[in-house]
């Protein structure tokens, strides 16, 4: 799948909810989702910290046959939910692909306008990291 079908699948399931706390709760079934393939002890290194994070937020990135390779945790719950959408959108892409994403799915879902201000600085500095990442391996 591309990225932006992606995007609209997750856009797709937060409009069944009207309510923000179920779609809260959507973000936290992603959450659980990521758990059962926990972040490995070993990449929680401040190498791998993402600046500008309220909470603790890590990830790892790899090329392998010219995709990337993804992988994120966080030390809170929502956090981790939204570390999860994420991966959900952007494993697996190439980096060119993850360069030219619009991930427009954050303000569709009605994310941004429902988090605090250093929420969203995180938000934000998550996605700087992956492009990074990806620019990094655009250039090899």
């Amino acid at each position: 799948m591309t990225i932006n079908e992606l995007q609209d699948e997750i856009i797709e399931e937060f409009e069944a909810f009207d309510d923000w706390m179920d779609r809260y709760q959507l973000i936290v079934d992603y959450a659980k989702e990521l758990q059962k393939n926990p972040f490995p002890e070993q990449d929680r290194i401040d190498r791998n910290l993402i600046d500008g994070c309220q909470s603790k937020v890590w990830f790892t990135c790899s090329l392998q046959e010219g995709r990337m390779q993804l992988n994120g945790d966080s030390d809170a719950l929502l956090v981790k939910g939204i570390v999860a959408l994420f991966l959900y959108v952007l494993n697996d892409h190439t980096p060119e692909e993850i360069l030219k994403a619009d991930l427009y799915f954050i303000d569709r879902i009605g994310l941004r306008e429902h988090l605090s201000p250093t929420r969203s600085n995180g938000v934000a500095a998550m996605l700087k990291q992956l492009k990074l990442y990806a620019l990094a391996y655009q250039s090899k």
